[in-house]
Order: structure tokens, then C-alpha cells, then sequence
């Protein structure tokens, strides 16, 4: 089903971020309706918004052409979400304190239950406005999610809190605030990414892997109100929004950062992406190996890397634990056979070499009952559809804890 996103922008230079965010929705397959503040203008002309999201933008409270008059009301009907990016000090003051002086202002009061995301955007002094800050309590308090800001340089030239949210990640808050909240109160640990196994100081052993399934399931975790920890090995990939990322490189770095969050805090799901290296060499030689003429190649010894979701899942108190198996061949009888071998409910099966690198991929649930294909699909979605199976299926052995 098609989504409506009524989409504010109020006056800010951040106002131009809201021109990429409108492509990527509609992108997205959302239906676009943009509603400007006259502060907005200044700085985008509304036409731009009009070729991106192909709608007339909504500008004015006495628009003769509105139907009945009444487009703060029409337009807060016909919408699934309510998302203002930028939201200025001033946006922020009139949806707190219930000002409607203007069609956006009116709009947020005539918002009822729509779900509705603010993205404030303003320089650093203003955003530490203990004025500013009050609203932002109250607006919270009301239910309204706040998406940032960010920290960074500023149009006015000094850096600090204040920034929006780059387009991408407000594209996430919105998937956030339109999917249920079935993780929330729940702690996600991941793994994702390949590892490298130092050989000499300039080689590594290691694999195709991108990551881009884990950082999927990372951010399909967080969509769904899950607090979430990705431990990433080597990945051109940025971390994903709004996920605690800790970046390591070998599988043992890898398995000492698993272990340490498992000590830190309870662990409720622990979803094991990474395409962990099975061995490493036995030592690692200091400086470069250097080819000498007519000599014999240099041997190389492997030792055996820990096998990270085996360890996790043999624990007394083990989270829910799901993994993945990049396979060859039979993938069914492969998948079901490292299931058992890893003592784990939920085992994810591909072929790797359809897999690795890819934005798509096709892959099977295996469980205790058998194996059920999952069809080619984005990675995102597919992520969502796997983390949804796995809150599921930790929802009925183990309800949300207080925490």
C-alpha cells in the first residue's frame, strides 16, 4: 500500500535537505503532499517541491482553491504520516504551546492521531534555548518523536548540535515511526561484515562479504523500537542510523566485543550476520613478506578462528539467537545441518556466491519444522521480514521485560 506522507517544511536553510528527501520518498513509492511555511520560500521555491513530489505544494491558509476552505483539516485526513524537516525554533514554539497562525501551524493542530515526526534544525546556540529546550519536553510529552539533531559545521559557520538530519536518515525515522513497535524495550545485538585475519602487516585472509545484510537487519532492529549494537567488521559501509556500532577487524576482536556487550546489559536477540573467517594464520609476521626470486613461497599455517554463535547460543542464559549460513550446493541440507551444529532455533540460508555484494539476494528460514524460501528481495526488505520472524518468535518464549 501506497504511503502519504504530509511533508512540512518551515523557514531555515536546512529547507533544501527537504527537497532530497522528498525524492527519496516518492522513490520510495510514497505519495508526497508538501506544505510550506512562508519562511520556507525564502529559501526553496515551491515549484521545486511541486517537480519533485509532481503535487501543487500547500502554502496558504486561505487558499481559494482548497476544497470548503478547510485544507488544514483535508490535508491532515488524507495523510499517513506528518513529518516536518526542518523544523525551526519557531515551528517547534507554535506545535508546543498549540499557536495556529498559519496553514503549517494549523495543520499540527489538526493533526488528531496522525503519527508525526519533528526534525529541528536551528544553529546550536538556539537549539541549547532553554525556551527551545522546554518545547521540545513538552512536544515529546504530547507523544511527537523528534528525530536529532545533529552535530556539525553550521551555515553560520560555527559547529554544534543543531543540524538536521542528512535525508537518508530522516527516510529511516520515517520507516521508524510507521512500523510497529515490536522490539521496543528489547536489546539487539548483531554481528555483520566480513573479518580479516592479519597475515603480515599489508595482508589479511578474509572474504567477499559488504555487510549490507547486517546493517539491514541493524536498522530493521532499530526501526521497530529495538535498542541495537552492531559489532562491524571491515566495511566501506557508513554505520547505520541510530544503532551503536563498534568497529573491529579480526574474529577474535569480534567474538571479545560479542561477549563484552553480553556482560554489559542483557541481550534479548542476537542475530549473527557476519561472514566470520573460519581460520587465521597461526602468526602473523611482523612487516611485509617479501618475494624473494627463485625461492619456494612461504608456508602459511592456519589455526581455527572461535566460533562465535556456537559459543553464544551454549550459554545458560542465551538471547534468542538466529544465524546465517553462506552455503554451496545443497543449501537446504546444509542450512538444516549448521543449524543443529550451532544449537540455534532460526537459521538464515543463501547461496553466497548470490549474495556477496549484492543490494538483492533470496534466502530460506530454516527451523526445527523444516525450511521455508523467502523470494528474491531487497535486503532491506528481507531484513525486515527476518527480524520480524525473530521478534515473533522471542515474543512467545519470552514477553518484553521490564527493564
Amino acid at each position: 500500500m501506497t504511503r502519504r506522507i504530509l511533508l512540512g517544511v518551515s523557514g531555515g536553510i536546512a529547507a533544501y535537505k527537504a527537497c532530497e528527501l522528498t525524492r527519496l520518498l516518492v522513490k520510495a513509492g510514497c505519495s508526497v503532499q508538501v506544505a510550506m511555511s512562508d519562511a520556507a520560500t525564502r529559501f526553496v521555491a515551491p515549484l521545486t517541491f511541486q517537480a519533485l513530489s509532481g503535487r501543487a505544494v500547500a502554502l496558504d491558509l486561505w487558499q481559494p482553491q482548497a476544497a470548503d476552505g478547510m485544507d488544514h483539516i483535508a490535508l491532515a485526513r488524507a495523510a499517513d504520516a506528518f513529518v516536518v524537516a526542518p523544523a525551526s525554533a519557531d515551528l517547534l514554539a507554535k506545535a508546543a504551546q498549540g499557536r495556529g497562525d498559519d496553514l503549517l501551524s494549523n495543520l499540527l493542530l489538526a493533526r488528531d492521531a496522525l503519527p508525526t515526526l519533528l526534525a529541528p534544525a536551528m544553529n546550536r546556540a538556539m537549539w541549547a534555548n532553554p525556551a527551545v529546550q522546554r518545547n521540545v519536553a513538552l512536544l515529546r510529552g504530547d507523544g511527537v518523536r523528534l528525530a536529532g539533531p545533529a552535530s556539525g559545521e553550521q551555515a553560520c559557520g560555527e559547529t554544534g548540535e543543531g543540524r538536521l538530519l542528512e535525508p537518508e536518515q530522516l527516510l529511516a525515522e520515517i520507516d521508524a515511526l510507521l512500523t510497529p513497535q515490536s522490539l521496543r524495550g528489547r536489546r539487539v545485538l548483531l554481528t555483520a561484515g566480513p573479518t580479516h585475519e592479519p597475515w603480515d602487516e599489508v595482508r589479511f585472509l578474509g572474504n567477499r562479504s559488504s555487510g549490507k545484510m547486517g546493517w539491514a537487519l541493524a536498522r530493521a532492529a532499530w526501526e521497530r523500537g529495538a535498542e541495537v549494537v552492531l559489532v562491524a567488521g571491515p566495511s566501506a559501509l557508513a554505520p547505520p542510523h541510530g544503532v551503536r556500532t563498534l568497529e573491529v577487524q579480526t574474529a577474535q576482536q569480534m567474538r571479545d566485543a560479542v561477549f563484552a556487550e553480553l556482560q554489559r546489559a542483557r541481550v534479548d536477540l542476537f542475530i549473527a550476520a557476519a561472514a566470520v573467517a573460519d581460520w587465521r594464520p597461526a602468526a602473523a609476521v611482523s612487516g611485509k613478506l617479501k618475494k624473494q626470486p627463485g625461492a619456494a613461497p612461504p608456508a602459511l599455517e592456519l589455526a581455527l578462528n572461535p566460533d562465535i554463535l556456537a559459543e553464544v547460543a551454549a550459554l545458560a542464559d542465551a538471547p534468542f539467537c538466529v544465524g546465517f549460513a553462506a552455503e554451496a550446493g545443497d543449501l537446504h541440507a546444509q542450512a538444516q545441518a549448521k543449524r543443529m551444529r550451532k544449537g540455534v532455533p532460526l537459521l538464515v540460508g543463501n547461496l553466497g556466491a548470490q549474495a556477496f555484494g549484492r543490494d538483492d539476494n533470496a534466502v530460506v528460514l530454516v527451523d526445527a519444522h523444516g525450511v521455508r524460501e523467502l523470494p528474491r528481495a531487497s535486503k532491506l526488505e528481507l531484513a525486515r521480514r527476518i527480524v520480524d520472524e525473530a521478534a515473533a518468535r522471542l515474543g512467545a518464549l519470552n514477553p518484553t521485560p521490564e527493564r
